[in-house]
């Protein structure tokens, strides 16, 4: 008979951590998946989802055999809210995991031997400039996980959330006038709050300021959520590409402009593609230097330019896709720069490069998201020789 959610099973000793936030253990041959356990610790376990024949989901209920990377909580609903996966977890050991999935994945769908680090950027809390908070409770809240349930923010606010953000009172004010709608909250120049696409409560967009280039940021769009992010990757990107005056570059996936403007500032003749009619919209208007095509890049291949140097390349978190990858390896670029949210999509293009004659010569991994399993990673591609027989 399989057992229901809440059942506490074990003892079992927690494996190897697996790309997703979790750990893999096993009883009696059966894989489970444990959140909130960390690699080689002994602990009871509470099975939230047994639907499954292959596998269980469960999470830690008890630590009989802790780990030295172990270490209390900042935030006292991190073991319910969906936001945080390793809050458990020591900071620099909470890299060590990030980089352990990120030569596994690179390994396993790329072949690709990676012995890099997942280097740290700042503060582990309060980093978060973007947040998205349901209001159907009637005050600030965020998703369990794996759940519609709501958890409310504790008092003192979610750990890392940007700290010049709303107070938590403030917040509760907000969520009733927002009541059951989404309530954005992006923090730059001015703080503003949004709810859905109806009730504005603050501005519709914020001013980011990235070295000392100004960019237009709708408060409910995508931007990187890192207070430092964009600086980080932006450098390097830069540092990667190494862009030249004159040289003719593409920004793919290119949002309100991040890389199109660092790219413009070096002299480079820019084409940029963005899906989001309206963060294309703010990178036409972010650099207006830059030539910028609305719509799925899919569609748009071939208004690229047949001829080009360089390319950045920032994927939504599927990657790329066979497509895509295949257009831009025949382009003539002397190098690309390929920016990945995960590191599993970031494999499998780099495979397919592979295919085509493209290998990375080099690859960075950020902490850009910490207290969760996410991993922000940076490749620069180049063609490799041909065989001359």
């Amino acid at each position: 008979m399989v057992p229901g959610p809440g059942t506490v099973v074990g003892p079992v000793e927690v494996g190897p951590v697996a790309h997703g936030g979790h750990c893999v253990a096993r009883l009696d041959g059966r894989v489970i998946f444990v959140r909130h356990g960390i690699p080689g610790e002994t602990v009871m376990v509470r099975l939230t989802d047994t639907a499954k024949a292959k596998f269980w989901r469960g999470d830690v209920a008890e630590v009989r055999d802790r780990s030295p990377h172990r270490v209390p909580a900042p935030c006292p609903v991190a073991g319910s809210c969906g936001g945080c996966d390793f809050q458990h977890v020591d900071p620099a050991h909470q890299r060590e995991l990030k980089r352990r999935v990120v030569a596994e994945q690179l390994a396993r769908l790329a072949g690709i031997e990676w012995d890099g680090a997942v280097e740290a950027v700042g503060d582990p809390l309060h980093w978060r400039t973007r947040m998205r908070y349901v209001t159907e409770t009637g005050t600030a809240g965020l998703r369990a996980h794996r759940s519609h349930d709501v958890v409310e923010v504790p008092p003192g606010g979610c750990r890392i959330a940007d700290a010049t953000g709303p107070e938590t009172d403030e917040l509760r004010q907000l969520a009733r006038e927002a009541q059951g709608q989404d309530m954005y909250v992006a923090t730059g120049e001015p703080v503003s709050a949004v709810a859905g696409r109806d009730v504005l409560l603050g501005r519709r967009s914020v001013t980011e300021l990235v070295g000392r280039t100004p960019l237009q940021v709708a408060t409910d769009g995508f931007w990187q959520p890192h207070r430092k992010a964009p600086e980080v990757l932006t450098r390097a990107v830069l540092k990667a590409l190494k862009p030249q005056p004159g040289e003719v570059g593409l920004d793919l996936y290119c949002g309100v402009g991040l890389f199109a403007a660092a790219l413009a500032s070096k002299g480079v003749r820019v084409f940029g593609v963005e899906q989001d009619r309206r963060a294309a919209g703010f990178a036409a208007r972010n650099v207006p230097e830059a030539e910028i095509i609305a719509g799925p890049l899919e569609r748009h291949l071939n208004q690229l330019p047949h001829q080009v140097d360089i390319i950045v390349l920032d994927p939504p978190r599927s990657g790329a896709g066979t497509k895509v990858v295949n257009r831009l390896a025949g382009l003539g670029a002397r190098a690309i720069a390929y920016v990945a949210c995960d590191p599993a999509a970031l494999a499998r293009d780099l495979a397919t490069f592979a295919e085509l004659g493209w290998a990375p010569t080099k690859i960075r991994a950020f902490d850009l998201f910490p207290m969760t399993h996410h991993v922000e990673c940076v490749a620069l591609l180049e063609r490799t020789a041909l065989d001359p027989n």
